[in-house]
This record gives structure tokens, C-alpha cells and sequence, in this order.
């Protein structure tokens, strides 16, 4: 019998598409598996929290959007007690208020809260003035957590504890609250990386490591980054967006991960060794000058986040974030507006 070139052919060819097949169905497989340890892992540390506390304190007041709903993202606007003047100029501008912040959860799937710790002396005047502004704006998420700027890189870690623990999305922002953002031009940034794994996304920065007493950003343990004495990638601490199952990391390993002086450089540390794509979006780091955010606004190119980098964030936020936005802001259909 005699077999014609033709036919070993197709026959080798039906072997090369049995085997790529047998590939893709082994790598989904090994997808679904990662997947189901994480949530695994993820339950059993929500487990824990049961019986040692929860990062997050529940607060009487509207009922949040069905927790168990898959939502787009969450974005938690780190604040300081003191900072009602800040916490309202953002109300004032580009946070929907009201019904427009449950109409943004229900429609867009896109959650914002400031987020918020309490004082050493819980129950004192600063945690009570908080309990009044929560009654007239419900828009804090509370955690158990004591306030205090040399408290931020841990705020930060139990912040996205909570967040992962309480909603389900794609992406968990932090934000700082003299930072004006413009969230249309966020949610497309955002929309783009939506089935990429392992993503954070912000402005990568370094930058040598401050090692001098008394000086601002001063890193005590700056022996350990060498002889370079400079800091590895990580995003600037004014915005940046990680993909949820970063945040499940931060959620079940919280209690091993190494906190530095400063909080943004904590949480680049935690993604060193992982197979994580760090995305340098320059859009989110704009400055307020006309030369910069405006102009960019005026040719129809809106910046994700703005803020002057003198300041680490808006210069005099309370006072000049409705100018920002008014200069800059991308208008308020723009959210609604954008398909994602």
C-alpha cells in the first residue's frame, strides 16, 4: 500500500492541531487552578480576619451595592481626619454626589470612598465630626485602623485588605485627596488592561533613597538598597491602580509584608519577585500648569490625574481644586459617556 505524500500531510497536520489544542486546554486549566488556590487562599484569610478582627469597620448608613456583584473597579481616596476642607473640594468637583455615587456603583460599576482609619482616642471629637460628615455624605469606607502620616504605608495595606475582602473588581485604585482626577479618562486607562493579569498601573518612578535625619521621605532602612542607594520601579504614590489579584496578594500575605517609611515604595517592594506588568501611564500624573493639564484638555487629550509635584499633590488643594478642574476637568457627562 502505498501512502501519498498528501495524506501524511493532512495526517501531521491534525496531530500539530490535536496538540496545540491539548496546549490550550492545559493552559486554561492551569489558569482555572491558580485561580481557584487564590480565592482558596483569599477565604481562608477571610476566615482569619473573622477571628482576629476584620480590616474594615462596619458603620451604620445606606447599604452598599451587592457586595457579591462583580463591579469594574474600587477607588478609595486616602484621607486624614483633619481634612474635611480637602475631603469637600473633591465633592465640590469631579466625586459624583447623592444619587449620582449610587447611579456611578450601579450603572458603571465603579465604586469611590474616602477612606479613613480613626484616632488613638477612639470615639474623641475628630472621630465624632467624621461620624457627622458620614451621616450627610455616606461616602467613607472605615477602617480599623489608628491614623497617622508615619501610619500611611500600613493604612495602605490594610486598605486594599478591606477592599478585597468587601467587593469583587477588576481593579482597586488609591488616591490621594488633593489629587484631581478625571474619571472617564481613568476608566478607559483602566478598561484597556481589563483581562491582562497581574497589572499595576501609575507613573513608574525611582529615585535616589533619602537617608539623612530630619529630611522628608527619609527611609531608616536605607542600608538595605545598596550601594546604588536608589529605589527599584514603583509608581508614584498620588494614583495608581493594581489588578485584583495583586490586591488578593496584599490580602492573604499581609501579615509577612515588609513595610518601608514610605508607602508607595511598600507597595512596589511587595510586587518584586512576582510576575507582575508594571505599566508606566503617564497621563495619571499630569501637572496643574497651563502648559500641561490644560493644554492637553483644550486638544481634546485629558489627563487621567493631575496635581503638582512640588506639592506631592495639588499645592493648596482646598482652595485651587475647583480651578483645576474647571482648567482641566474633562466635564461631568464625560463618565457616563464613556463605554467601557
Amino acid at each position: 500500500m502505498v501512502i501519498c505524500d498528501k495524506d501524511v500531510s493532512v495526517r501531521t497536520g491534525n496531530i500539530l492541531s490535536r496538540v496545540s489544542q491539548t496546549r490550550d486546554v492545559i493552559n486554561t486549566l492551569d489558569k482555572t487552578i491558580s485561580s481557584l488556590e487564590r480565592q482558596l487562599a483569599a477565604a481562608r484569610a477571610a476566615k482569619a480576619d473573622t477571628e482576629e478582627g476584620s480590616p474594615v469597620v462596619t458603620k451604620s448608613g445606606t447599604k452598599d451595592l451587592n457586595e457579591s456583584r462583580r463591579v469594574f473597579f474600587v477607588m478609595g481616596i486616602i484621607t486624614a481626619l483633619r481634612n474635611r476642607k480637602r475631603r469637600n473640594s473633591i465633592r465640590e468637583t469631579w466625586m459624583p454626589q447623592g444619587e449620582e455615587l449610587k447611579r456611578l456603583e450601579k450603572e458603571k460599576g465603579i465604586i469611590i470612598r474616602f477612606v479613613i482609619g480613626h484616632s488613638s482616642t477612639p470615639g474623641g471629637a475628630l472621630d465624632r465630626a467624621i461620624n457627622v460628615e458620614e451621616g450627610q455624605h455616606k461616602d467613607f469606607l472605615h477602617l480599623n485602623h489608628i491614623e497617622g502620616y508615619h501610619e500611611l504605608s500600613k493604612k495602605t495595606q490594610v486598605y486594599f485588605s478591606a477592599v478585597v475582602a468587601k467587593w469583587d473588581a477588576d481593579f482597586y485604585l488609591k488616591v490621594d485627596d488633593d489629587v484631581h482626577v478625571n474619571l472617564g479618562v481613568v476608566s478607559s486607562t483602566l478598561a484597556r488592561h481589563r483581562h491582562e493579569p497581574h497589572v499595576y498601573i501609575g507613573c513608574m518612578k525611582s529615585g535616589p533613597v533619602v537617608a539623612q535625619k530630619g529630611i522628608k521621605y527619609r527611609e531608616p532602612e536605607y542600608w538595605k538598597f545598596g550601594e546604588g542607594n536608589k529605589y527599584f520601579r514603583h509608581a508614584t504614590g498620588q494614583i495608581y491602580a493594581i489588578s485584583k489579584d495583586l490586591a488578593t496578594y496584599i490580602f492573604v500575605n499581609r501579615h509577612i509584608l515588609h513595610r518601608y517609611a514610605n508607602e508607595d515604595v511598600s507597595l512596589g517592594s511587595w510586587f518584586i519577585g512576582l510576575d507582575v506588568e508594571h505599566i508606566d501611564d503617564r497621563s495619571l500624573c499630569c501637572g496643574t500648569t497651563p502648559a500641561d493639564c490644560e493644554w492637553k484638555a483644550k486638544s481634546g487629550n485629558h489627563c487621567g490625574a493631575s496635581f503638582d509635584w512640588s506639592c506631592s499633590g495639588i499645592c493648596k488643594s482646598s482652595v485651587r481644586m475647583k480651578e483645576v478642574h474647571q482648567r482641566c476637568g474633562e466635564g461631568d457627562q464625560a463618565i457616563w459617556d464613556t463605554s467601557f
